[in-house]
């Protein structure tokens, strides 16, 4: 045991220890400048999806607003709320600046890995789609490295589906036990079979589950934290200016200075958005759209969503209230953002905070589980195993519920995702070139009077696509032929 704890040390040191948070960065920042700041330049067209619905007419097709509720549930965690508050307590209120423009930089790198995912999808036949970082190594790479994406699918599955629905699990049900007093085996028993009766609906019963609660889980948090900052307004002026002034070393509120805002704000504001890791473009992959391009727009407001509004909202929170004192040690993580909360809008506030905190927790295990049926396809398509896989993520979130400790098994959870997080931009960055075709594909028809932008896959014959994943191109051939 002591050598596979050592041996998943090590690999946490050789990603996130060491090299992967530079790298992350440094190619986000290489995409906005090369891509001409994309993220910029479509920021307006982002908001245009939360009105977006299914256009084929499929009622099995997955629409553009519903990818993008599921990846915003998966993004949306206890990194929001609880990563926020350690990120300020550590590195002062200057990390949530930095954690701004990790989030600026890395909506860019996922625009580009999201539209690769559309790229390169395959039509399941019934009107849905499957892709992700598995698929555009697979298709876009060639088949020489699909054993590159049976690894990158194997920890897929493994952190995601396992370890981090076992700690979602845990999350609920202690959040339940501290608010309400109901015991860890009731809690787990009665989010087993809630969980169960989501997944065994696959993809279709996921999507419709996020359009209701991601928008309500969004607004309550959204709408406490407007709370809170409407009755500090007149403080709100000088709390931002403590943001710009510690990022800078204009002011120290903890020791480290710069450094240590600067290195908690995009250590958390990475592990908050995801961006870059290849989590979301399984999602992505998912969603009936017009052009590639489109749905990355979509899935670089999810990012935008996650990390400059509802992490802000967080520390807003914390910043506007008393119970935060710079350099004090004591109060952190979840308890520290309850606490902040309380002291401004009274004790009612915290039942409230417990409601979001189940419905993060939630959104994040459908979420979980889904890439976990993606990387699954990846390795087998037995019928059989599908049902072994949704059995299995019932078993894990139970006892991730019910034992308090069982979570620290799943050890290999921060480790893998690492791995996953360079296998991916290892792909990215190989095929970069051809999202950047794609990406002027879209500007030009925007360019000659395109208001809505089809893909046509015949304009790329040198890659690797499916044509019937993309049955706006056969409409528009119909219409022009008409």
């Amino acid at each position: 045991m002591d050598f596979i704890t050592g041996f998943f040390g090590l690999i946490e040191d050789l990603t996130w220890g060491w090299a992967l948070i530079p790298i992350l960065v440094v190619f986000g920042v290489f995409i906005t400048v090369m891509s001409g700041f994309v993220q910029i330049e479509y920021f307006t067209r982002m908001f245009r999806v939360l009105f977006s619905k299914n256009q084929t007419g499929d009622p099995n097709a997955i629409s553009a607003r519903e990818a993008l509720l599921i990846s915003v549930g998966g993004r949306v965690g206890g990194g929001n709320i609880a990563g926020v508050a350690v990120a300020i307590t550590l590195g002062g209120p200057g990390a949530v600046f930095w954690m701004w423009a990790i989030a600026v930089i890395g909506m860019a790198t996922s625009l580009v890995e999201s539209t690769l995912a559309q790229l390169y999808k395959r039509s399941n036949g019934d009107g849905t789609y499957q892709g992700g970082p598995a698929g555009y190594i697979i298709y876009g790479l060639g088949v020489k490295y699909k054993w590159l994406a049976t690894v990158y699918a194997l920890c897929l599955m493994l952190a995601f589906a396992f370890g981090f629905n076992a700690f979602q699990g845990n999350t609920f049900a202690g959040a339940v036990n501290d608010s309400l007093g109901v015991d860890r085996l009731w809690s787990g028993i009665g989010l087993a079979i809630i969980t169960g009766f989501i997944v065994y609906g696959g993809i279709r019963r996921i999507a419709k589950v996020a359009d209701v609660i991601i928008p309500i889980m969004a607004f309550i948090y959204i709408g406490l934290a407007l709370l809170v900052i409407l009755s500090n307004i007149t403080a709100l002026p000088g709390v931002i200016w403590s943001i710009i002034a510690n990022a800078f070393g204009l002011e120290e509120a903890v020791s480290g200075g710069v450094g240590a805002a600067l290195a908690q704000g995009l250590r958390r504001g990475l592990f908050s958005n995801e961006a870059g890791l290849g989590s979301a473009p399984n999602v992505a992959a998912t969603a009936d759209v017009r052009h590639p391009i489109s749905q990355g727009i979509t899935q670089s407001f999810s990012v935008f969503i996650d990390t400059i509004i509802i992490c802000s909202c967080t520390a807003f929170i914390i910043l506007l209230s008393p119970v935060y004192q710079p350099g004090a040690e004591g109060i952190d993580g979840v308890v520290l953002t309850q606490q902040s909360l309380v002291s401004q809008v009274g004790s009612w506030s915290q039942y409230f905070l417990t409601f979001a905190i189940l419905l993060f927790a939630f959104s994040s295990i459908i979420y979980n589980y889904y890439l976990g049926e993606t990387a699954l396809k990846v390795m087998t398509s037995q019928a059989g195993a599908l049902h072994v896989l949704r059995l299995a993520i019932v078993v894990v979130v139970f006892l991730g519920a019910t034992a308090p400790g069982a979570t620290a098994v799943f050890f290999f959870s921060d480790p893998l995702m690492g791995v996953l997080a360079v296998v991916n931009l290892m792909a990215i960055m190989m095929l970069f070139p051809v999202a950047l075709r794609v990406l002027d594909d879209f500007r030009s028809q925007l360019k000659s009077g395109v208001a809505r932008p089809v893909f046509h896959p015949a304009a790329f014959p040198d890659l690797d696509l499916d044509h019937s994943a993309w049955p706006h191109a056969k409409k528009a051939v119909e219409a022009d032929g008409r």
